[in-house]
């Protein structure tokens, strides 16, 4: 108990930073004048009071936190955060229920980009810009901005940032300081947010929408202020735009703070996952791009090609944009997107899914049990960017790897069972336990996840939270071991 309540203690302010986060689609409410503005003065009272009552209760408690206190707050905060950041969705829109509420924030916060909203364009802005602002701090990770800004909270950071920082690789430090690495890490991902709102500017969209999009495409949420997406505009230019910084996003961001700190390209060169990354993505582009030409979908190559180009980054980066209803295209194409949503992104990046580090390590282990199988004696290290990898990271990723592939199976059977035909339920699970959005069907591009009933949402949303939290750091606080002295 006496460390629930210390986990309890930091999660009250980190509540009550969240209060603050709040004031800033107020602020667009009220220069806009969009009728919004009660919805966010009771949500940002509602939050605070709340977070103030928690932090009094639990002051007497505050100590030092431990390594596996800092996965009892992780997941504490990205449960406990979206029930609050449905608050001015519920003032505002009194008809939409809890649960689907609920799921929009999970989406929003875990970068997801799945909705169960409709009528975007007749929403108030500052909605949406709640909306896609939520994916933008939930890109880098609400612990993170925490640590960096708040080093007064007395909490060890290490062991809170290992847990909320995607991939297998985490000890592996930037600068000395855990929180001169959070505020490296933020100010190169505001520096980047900063160039996408004017390169989107440039290209054609107003500054609102470019605003909104830079913070979806940042966070790689997909999220957008019409039911369109990026058809709305039609433009090759704002899609190409989409297109570079989304893959930018995609590339692990210590990559990016370390080529900002040297001001060289040579951390992108010796980074083991972005070549591959890039590699894999441009060449499904090309490759669905001929698809849909053989199949006659497009008339031209040029034609498939952007289509193709946009689409299968948005998917492959699990962003969740679309420019067309690719759920029309023949069902190789789509299927092969949802398949590379799974591992592409880095480590370190915004995206989700197992990583590319992962799926290397994995491709390397597989290439060394062959080896040890023609020759029995040899000693066959597996290497990732030139070094051996130890085993104990071996088996962890062996480890997640069963586990993701266990919950997919489960998941997508409950959907199953719960009367969803299976391309639905296997898209759905998918596209959220990869953090993507978009899935196939009945949650298809086109469409939203409003269809499903509440069984169906709790299970997407669940879905969302283990793939945003890679597994592990969700599922050992259910575990007695935990709990333990």
């Amino acid at each position: 108990m006496v460390r629930i309540f210390a986990v309890l203690h930091v999660l009250s302010v980190v509540i009550m930073i969240f209060a603050l986060c709040l004031l800033f689609p107020l602020l667009c409410s009220f220069f806009m004048g969009d009728n919004a503005q009660t919805a966010y003065d009771e949500a940002i009272v509602l939050t605070a009071a709340a977070g103030a009552l928690l932090w009094a209760l639990t002051k007497k408690r505050r100590r030092e936190l431990q390594p596996r206190d800092g996965f009892l707050l992780v997941a504490l905060v990205w449960t406990v955060l979206p029930a609050f950041a449905t608050l001015p969705l519920l003032f505002y829109l009194p008809e939409l229920s809890f649960t689907n509420a609920y799921f929009e924030t999970v989406s929003g916060l875990t970068t997801t980009g799945a909705t169960v909203l409709s009528g975007l364009d007749a929403l108030p802005p500052s909605i949406n810009i709640w909306r896609t602002f939520l994916v933008w701090i939930g890109g880098m990770g609400v612990i993170v901005l925490a640590v960096a800004i708040l080093p007064l909270l007395g909490v060890g950071g290490s062991q809170i940032y290992k847990a909320e920082t995607p991939g297998p690789m985490k000890d592996t430090k930037l600068t000395p300081r855990i929180a001169e690495t959070a505020k490296g890490l933020w100010l190169v991902y505001l520096g980047i947010t900063v160039a996408c709102i004017l390169c989107y500017r440039i290209a054609g969209m107003t500054w609102l929408d470019a605003m909104m999009h830079a913070f979806s495409t940042m966070g790689l949420g997909g999220f957008s202020s019409h039911d369109a997406s990026f058809a709305h505009w039609n433009s090759p230019a704002i899609e190409a735009v989409g297109i570079y910084f989304m893959l930018l996003a995609g590339i692990n961001f210590g990559t990016h703070f370390l080529a900002w700190r040297r001001w060289s390209f040579a951390p992108y060169l010796r980074d083991p996952e972005a070549g591959l990354y890039l590699l894999v993505v441009i060449g499904s582009v090309f490759g669905i791009a001929y698809f849909l030409l053989a199949n006659q979908t497009y008339p031209s190559f040029w034609t498939a090609l952007r289509f193709s180009a946009f689409n299968v980054v948005s998917i492959a980066t699990t962003t969740g944009f679309a420019n067309t209803d690719y759920n029309l295209w023949p069902i190789f194409a789509p299927v092969w997107m949802l398949f590379l949503c799974g591992f592409c992104t880095c480590s370190g990046s915004t995206g989700g899914g197992i990583k590319m580090i992962r799926a290397e390590l994995m491709a390397r282990q597989a290439v060394r049990e062959m080896t040890r199988i023609i020759h029995p004696r040899a000693i066959v290290p597996v290497k990732l960017g030139g070094l051996p990898v130890e085993n104990n990271i071996i088996f962890a990723v062996l480890a997640f790897i069963l586990i993701y592939v266990a919950s997919f199976v489960a998941m997508t059977m409950l959907l199953a069972a719960s009367g969803l035909d299976i391309i639905t339920s296997f898209s759905a699970v998918i596209a959220c336990i990869n953090n993507t959005g978009p899935g196939l069907n009945q949650v298809g591009p086109a469409t939203t996840y409003a269809s499903l009933n509440g069984f169906q949402i709790w299970i997407c949303t669940i879905a969302m939270l283990l793939g945003r939290l890679e597994l592990f750091t969700l599922l050992v606080v259910f575990t007695p071991g935990f709990w333990r002295k």
